[in-house]
């Protein structure tokens, strides 16, 4: 069904309110995950379904526990992933500004960051280099396991350009966590050979595949580009674990380079990448190829469609459940 931008950002701005956020933590979740929506990301108001991601009312202050001039740690205090991170890569663009370059990392955060493109895409557009990897829960097999171990370990890069960024966002998994959370709310199946069921069996049923593990995209290759991305958001940054070594929450490293370091010229740095990205869409075509795409472009260009039309496509399930979502922080009070 079609529904209104405004419409659904009203009714998403009730639904996160349902899950217990206040005011000023509501509105940089509703930025992040209208991003996601308004751009065919699965990291979308299917969030905000089912069990949702409440805040949690135990949550403390989010504050530095360790700082130099180029780095700090973030104890997130157990608040939400979206708002921790986005305090952090605020953090690491200050650092970045005064001093060239900035790395931050975040522990104790109680769910996911969301699309994390959003936060490279947003460091690209003040003019520096981005990149954002975040972990997760042991969601993913290790190449030759079925054994959940590794998170879907997300990580994207932000370049500035003389145009729109050029901007690359993936999970390390065969498919992202909640793709399969979207293809059950939807009734539809999963990919096949994305995922395991808990016998280790491969599935295209989503509720097998909760129940049993995602693999990593591209083979051994995808495994240990996601076992990197665990290290730098399990034990650089201190992620808490239970005594068996499971983790008990999200760690998320961001770091922020001023091109400045290298680039004598920053106009002449953004026209090279925008001469690059030109002449990657001019080579040669394999046959049966339309085009050439770069990263980020068929998200820019679905965000684009969207906002032309100020409508956009939801399932009617989907736009059934966040209703209910909403209601139920009227019904509350």
């Amino acid at each position: 069904m079609k529904v209104s931008i405004d419409e659904l950002r009203a009714v998403t701005r009730r639904a996160i309110a349902a899950q217990g956020f206040g005011p000023a933590d509501a509105e940089v979740v509703l930025e992040i995950i209208m991003y996601a929506q308004l751009r065919g990301n699965n990291q979308n108001v299917i969030k905000l379904l089912g069990a949702g991601m409440p805040a949690n009312p135990a949550a403390g202050e989010i504050k530095v526990v360790k700082e130099t001039k180029l780095s700090a740690l973030l104890d997130g205090a157990w608040n939400q992933g979206m708002v921790v991170l986005s305090r952090a890569t605020q953090l690491a663009l200050d650092k970045a500004r005064a001093s060239g370059f900035g790395i931050v990392g975040t522990q104790r955060t109680n769910s996911p960051t969301g699309a994390i493109g959003y936060y490279a895409r947003w460091l690209a557009d003040q003019g520096f280099i981005g990149f954002v990897c975040s972990g997760a829960p042991e969601l993913m097999a290790m190449h030759g396991s079925y054994e959940p171990f590794l998170g879907t370990n997300p990580l994207a890069i932000g370049i500035p350009s003389a145009g729109q960024p050029l901007v690359f966002d993936m999970a390390t998994a065969a498919i992202a966590w909640y793709g399969v959370i979207l293809a059950q709310a939807e009734g539809e199946s999963i990919p096949e050979s994305v995922a395991y069921d808990a016998e280790g069996r491969l599935t295209t049923d989503p509720q097998a595949a909760l129940a049993g593990a995602i693999k990593a995209f591209g083979g051994y290759k995808g495994a240990a580009l996601a076992l990197i991305v665990e290290t730098l958001t399990r034990p650089l940054v201190g992620a808490t674990r239970n005594e068996d070594g499971t983790k008990l929450d999200w760690g998320n490293l961001v770091f922020a380079i001023d091109p400045a370091l290298l680039a004598d010229d920053l106009d002449a740095f953004r026209d090279g990448v925008s001469d690059l990205l030109g002449r990657v869409k001019r080579l040669k075509k394999l046959p049966g190829v339309d085009e050439i795409l770069i990263p980020g472009e068929r998200g820019d260009r679905v965000h684009e469609q969207v906002l032309a039309a100020g409508t956009l496509e939801l399932d009617d399930r989907v736009w059934r459940e966040l209703n209910e979502v909403a209601d139920s922080a009227d019904n509350a009070d």
